[in-house]
């Protein structure tokens, strides 16, 4: 897995399929373990991520963080994180349709090497593209989806937190049916890789 997923980050790096390409500093892939059964995806990275070429590194990757850690009581090395978009849009705006697509086939990829049991799908962009969905969030969030062989849950971007410190408790509600999923106080099933 970490082979595969090297050499498609080398492609990624040279990607040129939309507009983001010429604003970008560099693109930012993903971190964690590529043996994890549990796969966190968010939108795109901001100007934290664009800097450091790491998914989920500024304040809202320090909220994760303590979701995972703390919340969940898994290691943040014990769990891949990517993103719906590698580059990151301007502003920190939300994606365009056509940016989305030009990503399509890196996170399906992604997604098909590292094989995971859950996906866990940060913000609307994420839990939209998974589910073929065009509903709210808060419409998705709340349960455990099964789509094409994978369970998906789907809940708010740690960023949305920051903004909405009430939603946590709904988040806390939705990562405990992970920790159910997986069993509580076990250690997440690693996979030979």
């Amino acid at each position: 897995r970490a082979t595969q997923l090297k050499a498609m980050a080398d492609e990624v790096s040279k990607c040129a399929a939309c507009g983001l390409c010429e604003t970008r500093t560099q693109t930012v892939f993903s971190r964690g373990n590529p043996n994890s059964p549990l796969m966190f995806i968010g939108e795109a990275p901001g100007a934290d991520e664009d800097a450091q070429g790491l998914p989920f590194v500024g304040r809202a990757g320090k909220l994760l963080d303590d979701i995972i850690e703390k919340g969940m009581q898994y290691s943040r090395d014990d769990v891949y994180v990517s993103n719906v978009l590698k580059c990151r849009p301007p502003n920190n705006r939300n994606p365009e349709p056509a940016e989305i697509e030009a990503c399509r086939h890196y996170l399906a990829k992604q997604i098909e090497i590292i094989d995971p049991i859950v996906i866990i799908a940060l913000g609307r962009f994420p839990a939209q593209w998974l589910l073929e969905s065009t509903e709210t969030i808060g419409k998705l969030r709340g349960r455990i989806w099964d789509k094409d062989g994978r369970h998906i849950l789907c809940t708010y971007h740690p960023a949305y937190l920051l903004r909405n410190p009430s939603a946590k408790a709904a988040v806390w509600s939705d990562v405990q049916l992970v920790m159910d999923f997986f069993g509580r106080g076990q250690a997440l099933p690693m996979r030979n890789g």
